[in-house]
């Protein structure tokens, strides 16, 4: 037998049917939401039902030094949970129970391949949610959330995943089961590993439960409004009030011309006029309406023509224009899907330097942005050009826009990603941003839970 036929017997002995070696899933597991996907296929596809599943794949994996790809849904911008030729896809998504909800202690610990939407249904029947909602939130799992340290349009107000999760289960790749964290909301004993396995993608162990911090259901009722500007900087300068006048919306989303354009188009809705770009702000709350009305007042003043929604579906429908934006970007072309964050008082600036980016490299990059955080997501849209092997190579010139808008983000004092994660796509620019010393001493830490190095090689801290 091959090292790889005997990899897979391995893995049978235990899991049987559950390692797949089809075609399909094969292809299947190369590739995520990002557009990129690894070279060559995984030499199996596990899917794990059970932590004992994944120890035993972790322990398969050590002995044999073969590499370990963590997935759930496969809904990553980053390439961080593609799986190439060699490597073991290791998914969890079939891992999607709910173990157990404390609404006294206003707590929940789920299992990693649930999915957002299903969660926060099944946490409303005890009057609760767990706040991070990406936009993504009907086809990601709280997994990959934690994996990636996800955010959402919510943030603003109620924080990123990081605020969230109170602690998770993790397996190291030779199998060891690690309990991190607590359910306490305070608790500071020894270092704060349970932050350090959040947004570390896979490079540190496979999280196969999470304990999560709830909130109650907001009392009150949720007004939606939309302004819409003859350019984006005037809607990045209006958001910027907002957050200077002191009030707090739990969403506020930006569209450039562009973007907002492309989501019209896709939902069959009139055209905007040339040039608009779109706030859409909601606020929740016993004191939503009088935030509404405040935040109206500031849009006018800015020059902003804004709609205040009578009802949550007016606003509902407000909202899908904003959620619509990725499958919008699709209809355009190949899409790289980009995730730069500064800070809130300059996402003017930052525009600034898209609107340059542009001009300078010729491209079009349509934008949308968690005003209330300074998160932008600039899309590179290029034709598509396959190989042979099914994948499709960015343009150089993508990457020679994509590399001076991520270099004026770090100028402004941001970074290079604010939720979406480094995985393939930013390894070339992580040094840039964290410096020599501190890159070396992260790729070190992961070496210390992973020495062999099987987990999720090539990501993240790959020179």
């Amino acid at each position: 037998m091959s090292t790889h036929d005997e990899v897979i017997a391995r893995l049978r002995e235990h899991l049987g049917d559950r390692v797949d070696v089809s075609p399909a899933a094969l292809d299947a597991a190369r590739a995520d939401k990002s557009g990129h996907a690894a070279s060559g296929r995984p030499l199996a596809v596990v899917h794990a039902a059970s932590v004992d599943d994944v120890q035993h794949t972790l322990r398969v994996a050590s002995a044999t030094g073969t590499p370990v790809v963590t997935r759930g849904a496969g809904t990553g911008l980053a390439g961080g949970a593609n799986a190439g030729a060699g490597e073991i896809a290791l998914s969890v998504r079939d891992m999607d129970r709910i173990l157990e909800v404390a609404p006294d202690d206003l707590v929940a610990v789920v299992e990693p391949g649930i999915i957002n939407a299903e969660l926060n249904a099944a946490l409303a029947a005890h009057g609760l949610w767990w706040a991070p909602d990406p936009a993504s939130r009907a086809i990601s799992t709280v997994g990959g959330n934690i994996a990636t340290g996800a955010g959402g349009l919510l943030c603003a107000k109620y924080g990123v995943v990081r605020d969230a999760v109170l602690g998770v289960d993790l397996v190291r790749a030779d199998g060891r089961l690690l309990r991190l964290g607590h359910r306490t909301v305070k608790g500071v004993t020894g270092l704060d590993l349970t932050s350090l396995v959040i947004g570390s993608e896979g490079t540190l162990g496979v999280i196969v439960a999470a304990t999560l911090k709830l909130r109650r259901l907001v009392p009150g009722e949720v007004r939606t409004l939309a302004a819409t500007f003859p350019d984006v900087r005037a809607a990045a300068t209006a958001a910027a009030a907002v957050t200077a006048a002191g009030i707090q919306p739990a969403i506020m989303e930006l569209m450039d011309a562009a973007s907002l354009a492309a989501a019209h188009a896709l939902l069959s809705l009139a055209p905007p006029a040339a040039g608009t770009a779109q706030l859409t702000i909601q606020t929740d709350g016993p004191a939503a309406s009088v935030e509404a009305e405040a935040i109206s007042a500031v849009l006018a003043d800015a020059g902003g023509t804004v709609v205040l929604a009578q009802d949550r579906e007016e606003g509902e429908r407000l909202l899908t224009i904003r959620r619509s934006m990725h499958p919008a970007m699709e209809t355009l072309g190949h899409t790289l899907i980009e995730d730069v964050a500064v800070p809130r008082s300059a996402l003017p600036a930052m525009f600034d330097e898209i609107a340059r980016v542009e001009r300078e490299h010729g491209v079009t990059i349509p934008t949308v942005a968690h005003a209330g955080d300074g998160n932008l997501h600039p899309n590179f849209v290029f034709p598509a050009t396959p190989l042979a092997d099914g994948t499709v190579e960015v343009p150089a010139h993508i990457w020679a826009a994509a590399d001076d808008l991520f270099r004026s983000a770090l100028r402004l004092g941001g970074t290079l990603t604010g939720e979406h994660g480094i995985g393939v796509l930013k390894r070339r620019w992580l040094a840039d941003e964290l410096g020599t010393d501190q890159w070396e001493l992260q790729r070190d830490i992961t070496r210390v839970f992973d020495p062999a190095g099987i987990l999720n090689p090539g990501k993240v801290f790959t020179p």
